[in-house]
């Protein structure tokens, strides 16, 4: 609880809530814990608060962007690559309590568990009567991510993009299959595509199949108008 609240720079009242947030669903499980004794319901909450905040924070900072380039930011910031990136840089995914099969198969280096514990931690910290320094908090751990992204456009997560923007439409995830694979074993090309409602909407090509989705679902954002 310390190492939290010496992370956050806010004392929580309700110890209970942090320790909730950082407890994985499987955890409760082997304990025989309650619902309301591990991060999901919290994760709900602290996923509109993030989400709310950030949004203020980008209308206020950018005051001659338009709606969309608002809404591309903000995708990026608020996807689970992002939110597990700034909770390692935190040091809270260390802090996550799973169970020990999870932590045996290596489930803490999961984007979404780390993703997810962060975000039921802003849950915790919104419900003990904190938003104020909530508020603050978030402000000044995402502003130096949010000028990143700002003023390195090419860094721009595409698959972030692309999937906020299918989910917002009909909660459909889009569909990446590896196509192929060129040149020898140690320096492979991968070539991938993206499929959104049974359709190829993009293609790419890279080194591993990381760099090649990440093409694949920005000629994808290029081909849905979603990026320019």
């Amino acid at each position: 609880m310390k190492t939290v609240e010496e992370i956050f720079g806010i004392n929580a009242d309700n110890k209970q809530l942090i320790k909730a947030a950082l407890t994985h669903p499987s955890f409760a499980i082997e304990n025989n814990l309650t619902i309301n004794e591990h991060y999901e319901r919290l994760e709900f909450l602290g996923d509109a608060v993030l989400k709310f905040t950030i949004s203020d924070i980008l209308y206020r900072k950018y005051p001659d962007y338009a709606e969309g380039e608002l809404s591309k930011i903000r995708s990026v910031i608020v996807s689970d690559s992002m939110l597990a990136r700034i909770s390692s840089d935190l040091g809270l995914a260390d802090l996550i309590i799973l169970a020990k099969h999870e932590e045996k198969q290596g489930c803490r280096k999961l984007e979404s568990i780390r993703a997810c514990s962060f975000e039921a931690l802003l849950g915790a910290y919104h419900l003990d009567g904190k938003l104020p320094e909530l508020l603050k908090f978030i402000e000044k751990t995402f502003i130096p991510y949010i000028q990143d992204i700002n003023n390195n456009p090419e860094k721009y997560n595409a698959k972030a993009v692309l999937q906020e923007y299918t989910q917002s439409l009909t909660k459909e995830r889009p569909v990446y299959k590896t196509v192929s694979t060129e040149g020898p074993e140690h320096n492979k090309i991968f070539n991938i595509e993206v499929e959104y409602q049974g359709k190829v909407v993009g293609h790419g090509k890279g080194k591993n199949k990381k760099e090649a989705e990440q093409m694949a679902a920005l000629e994808a954002c290029h081909n849905l108008g979603v990026l320019k």
